[in-house]
């Protein structure tokens, strides 16, 4: 599917993410990453296989000072 050089990550590779956007509607909250990925803004995202992943913000851990 990728036509970049050096080819983006495919859908299935714990790097997915790094793959190029091909459509991005911020307004809507999601992208289409050239290796079939939808990416939303919340960090889910839905592979072209149907599964889904959870979204995976990283969490921010807040010291009393």
């Amino acid at each position: 599917m990728c036509q970049h050089q050096p080819p983006c990550p495919s859908a299935d590779s714990a790097d997915r993410e790094a793959a190029l956007p091909v459509a991005h509607h911020p307004e809507q909250g999601w992208s289409l990453l050239c290796n079939g990925v939808l990416l939303f803004e919340d960090t889910g995202e839905l592979l072209p296989n149907g599964q889904i992943i959870a979204p995976h913000r990283p969490v921010q851990i807040v010291t009393a000072a």
